[in-house]
């Protein structure tokens, strides 16, 4: 069998946070009630209900495709995609199958230490459907039911090219589209809410070919992890089945999260099936270059640029300017502690490392810590200072992630300030060199590391309130004298 290499390209949906649906006044906001953000215009009822644009969405959908480096349309149309499906309450969806509001566009990767960009095929907007809640099992009477809160709420779908070849890459392709578009501040790309899905289209040809093989939809993919496992899995069953001489079904799978396959579900459609043509109800807008030049003046620095940035101006390792700046919400973080306390390496450790931690830990977004940068500027000023040594500063800085305190209050109400006063120290080490005769002897013969434990012993001692730097200065010259 030849070597085989895997192509990819995905359609990733994206929920934008305007404040109303598509083509109505009802709310978009996540968790309400089923069935109670939604009017006859969302509803699909028949009458006297004509959609009417939310011009933000429109203005969001081209953000998003200039941040993309896609050629934007001229004019904005909008079409009816036929199809029939229970959470699809006017049996047909209004998008943009023949105009797409962008195309050509390109995302950059880092992938093994090289630089690969992505293609994108198109960006386009549309309304999303409505949800299906599955209640009950077989055994215990199954039932399904509707609720059209999401039905209407504006949706951009990104269609890439077949430009990915691994899960890996399909990973670090969508980690990098969801930092740009939550630097554009257009969605909140929340998987496990929903607002950011993506399906996979995949297949498999003989390595450097020209023609793309039979390709199968991989749908149901609400993390990183599944969509790099649902690829993983997908790719290993299609070389399976053509080791074994069979043919590749192009249909759409849907990937188990909790057995980690994938399973048939119908017949892929194409675009024949969905009979489009364009909307009656919504005439076409064009798309001025005064327009386009007042939404790009919008633009904040992104990801890629920031990254370049901060590696310039704050001469940070590349690691570290790669993770401060996946996040818009974490590199303002750092950049504002800097404005307190100008030592970037410094800040960025104590960012990357235990602020990373502790929200990991706690599954919490930085937006809601209790933390302040002023606050961690603060706390890092009294460590500049010998105020507190690093070790209590850490057990400040975990207080401080619970309760908000500030670090100088924390540290006075508990009597955490460090003990620099070389006399003080003198009459301590003096009697842990008294308790401690054999290290004495260890580290007259040569064995450097009884410094270590006796450096130990005053630090318990002193339940590490004293300054290191001093103790070991002490230490050493008693030693050696």
């Amino acid at each position: 069998m030849p070597e085989m290499e895997t192509v990819v390209g995905l359609e990733v949906h994206v929920e934008l946070i305007t404040g109303t649906k598509l083509f109505c006044g009802c709310s978009t906001a996540f968790g309400a009630d089923p069935n109670t953000n939604v009017c006859p215009v969302c509803l699909g009822l028949p009458g006297g209900t004509l959609p009417v644009l939310n011009k933000r969405a429109a203005e969001f959908t081209i953000k998003a495709a200039q941040a993309l480096n896609c050629k934007i349309s001229e004019m904005l149309t909008f079409d009816r995609k036929n199809y029939f499906y229970a959470d699809l309450p006017k049996g047909y969806q209004i998008s943009q199958f023949f105009y797409p509001m962008g195309t050509n566009g390109d995302v950059e990767i880092n992938i093994d230490g090289e630089t690969k960009r992505i293609g994108i095929q198109q960006i386009h907007l549309e309304e999303d459907t409505g949800k299906l809640l599955h209640i009950g099992t077989i055994i215990s009477s199954p039932s399904s039911r509707v609720d059209f809160n999401r039905a209407g709420v504006p949706l951009i779908e990104i269609v890439t090219k077949p430009d990915i070849r691994s899960a890996e890459e399909a990973r670090l392709f969508l980690q990098r589209l969801r930092s740009i578009l939550r630097y554009l501040e257009i969605s909140d790309c929340k998987m496990e809410e929903g607002s950011m899905r993506c399906d996979a289209n995949i297949s498999i040809r003989v390595k450097g070919g020209d023609n793309l093989g039979d390709k199968t939809e991989l749908k149901n993919m609400n993390s990183f992890r599944s969509v790099y496992k649902g690829i993983e899995f997908e790719v290993a069953r299609q070389k399976q089945v053509i080791k074994e001489g069979g043919m590749v079904a192009p249909e759409t799978r849907h990937w188990d999260e909790s057995k980690g396959i994938t399973k048939a579900m119908r017949s892929k459609f194409v675009s024949a099936d969905y009979r489009c043509f364009p909307d009656p109800n919504l005439p076409p807008l064009d798309i001025t270059k005064e327009w386009l030049e007042t939404i790009k003046a919008e633009l904040p620095e992104l990801p890629a640029a920031r990254f370049k940035r901060f590696l310039l101006e704050y001469q940070l390792p590349v690691y570290d300017a790669e993770v401060l700046t996946n996040s818009k919400e974490l590199s303002d973080f750092y950049e504002v502690t800097l404005t307190y306390f100008n030592d970037p390496k410094t800040v960025s450790n104590w960012v990357m490392g235990e602020l990373l931690r502790l929200l990991n830990a706690a599954s919490l977004e930085i937006e809601k810590c209790n933390i302040r940068p002023e606050a961690l500027a603060k706390l890092l000023k009294m460590i500049d200072k010998n105020t507190i040594s690093g070790k209590i500063a850490k057990t400040v800085f975990e207080e401080m992630f619970e309760s908000g305190e500030d670090p100088e209050v924390i540290v006075k109400q508990r009597g955490l300030v460090q003990i620099s006063d070389e006399n003080a120290l003198e009459d301590i080490i003096f009697q842990v060199l008294e308790n401690n005769p054999k290290s004495v002897e260890d580290y007259h013969k040569g064995k450097k590391k009884a410094m270590g434990h006796l450096v130990g012993q005053v630090m318990k001692e002193t339940k590490g309130k004293a300054n290191p730097q001093k103790v070991n200065e002490i230490l050493k010259n008693k030693l050696d004298n």
